[in-house]
């Protein structure tokens, strides 16, 4: 067989075409490993009443951080209102930000005031220790002028938009991220109204609240749960019997029964009253329904818990542990108790008590390893054990796995909200 080596014109101008159509494809393929920048989504909100905005505490108590934005940016101050435009070299380099003599300094610049409010243009988007934000940074210098406390002033819904992405797989179902989406929204709305008048902030970014991780947790998911939810929340009847939105609480995985918020939090609200729940087993990883035991040593758990309560240290060293209330339940998935009180007995002869959920935090402040208050506390030897463990949470409210299973099975976010806060209604508000 002869090979023929020649290429002719007509070959070589089709060669030459396919080449032109493919190198904006092999440019891409080259360049794949240079990410490029995301044009930023626009913040929306920023010109709606204070009401709705939110004060989330990024950093507490600290002496420095790190600032950067996208865009210039004004400073107002308490003595000051009137926004200034501050130049500090170039946009998106960082800038150090710190406390000195009761005195907030901004890269080289000094403010006497002990409120600074940092405002960015367009997109409205700030960079505090590496991580995007929405809104305005107002920075606070705490009592003694020695440290300063970080909240983000960010409007409601792109809050919600930091929320529910860290809170919920952003490829769960539209149905579950919707009720995500009210139930945040409610949640929220709620601890502003009890406590923002009494402190400097609504509610704090991490799970003491509820986890808000800002731009990163944001998706085209997650903004079109919070779009198609927009302004609507929860009402219920509250202690007084009035109407009015409550604290939806809500925890990862219930175990198969939510508990009623009055054996959790000590307040009382007729749609957190507790559920029965048979759609979270099937979604939730299988060390979360049932853990695996835990140990801690004993003198770790007395230290733990007389310096998060300090009027236990009349106990001494913490001897026993006793169930002193519980909820025993029939459920789906068998019989199980939760406790809800717990009983201390100190080497003194003294003993007290403390809420199981207050307990369980003490001991494991991340929630991580003793997951929920469904357990047996055992004494094993030098160390406490922590047996038979389920669910992950305080289990009040809507059971987020619970959720992702009715989604699941093609209930809406109305339903799903109906099941785990019975008694409760939906409502819109108006920005």
């Amino acid at each position: 067989m002869v090979i023929e080596k020649n290429i002719n014109n007509n070959q070589l101008k089709i060669i030459n075409n396919q080449l032109i159509r493919i190198a904006p494809l092999l440019l891409l393929v080259i360049l794949g490993g240079c990410k490029a920048r995301q044009l930023a989504r626009p913040t929306p909100q920023m010109d709606i009443e204070a009401q709705f905005w939110v004060r989330v505490l990024l950093l507490d108590d600290v002496t420095d951080c790190k600032l950067k934005t996208r865009s210039p940016f004004s400073i107002g101050t308490r003595d000051n209102s009137i926004a200034t435009r501050q130049h500090f070299g170039q946009v998106n380099v960082p800038i150090n930000v710190s406390v000195s003599g009761g005195r907030i300094t901004i890269g080289s610049q000094h403010f006497v005031s002990n409120e600074v409010i940092i405002s960015p243009d367009e997109p409205y988007i700030f960079n505090l220790n590496g991580n995007d934000y929405r809104g305005k940074l107002k920075l606070i210098t705490n009592p003694e002028d020695k440290s300063f406390d970080a909240v983000n002033l960010v409007p409601l819904e792109p809050y919600l938009a930091g929320v529910v992405g860290a809170e919920m797989p952003n490829y769960w179902e539209p149905a579950a991220l919707q009720a995500q989406a009210i139930a945040a929204r409610t949640y929220c709305l709620y601890m502003k109204k009890r406590f923002g008048s009494k402190r400097s902030w609504d509610v704090k970014r991490t799970q003491a609240s509820q986890v808000y991780l800002g731009v990163k947790a944001e998706s085209a998911q997650v903004w079109e749960a919070v779009n198609r939810t927009y302004g609507q929340v929860l009402v219920c009847k509250g202690p007084g019997g009035t109407e009015g939105i409550f604290p939806a609480y809500y925890s990862s995985v219930c175990g198969g029964y939510t508990e009623n918020s009055k054996h959790v939090f000590g307040d009382f609200f007729e749609a957190l009253a507790g559920v029965a729940c048979p759609y979270c087993k099937d979604v939730a990883k299988p060390d979360f329904f049932f853990w695996p035991m835990v140990q801690f040593d004993k003198a770790y758990v007395t230290n733990r818990l007389l310096r998060r309560y300090p009027k236990l240290k009349r106990l001494g060293e913490i001897r026993n542990i006793r169930a002193a209330k519980q909820s025993d339940y029939q459920g789906n998935y068998g019989r199980y108790s939760r406790l809800t009180l717990v009983k201390l007995l100190g080497s003194t002869g003294k003993s007290d008590f403390l809420r199981a959920e207050d307990f369980r935090l003490a001991i494991d402040r991340s929630g991580r390893k003793i997951k929920s208050t469904i357990c047996q506390i055992v004494n094993w030897g030098d160390k406490w054990a922590f047996m038979s463990g389920r669910g992950y949470g305080h289990g009040v409210g809507m059971c987020q796995c619970g959720a992702q299973g009715m989604a699941r099975k093609g209930k809406t976010a109305r339903q799903i909200l109906g099941f785990y806060y019975p008694g409760s209604k939906i409502l819109t508000i108006d920005y």
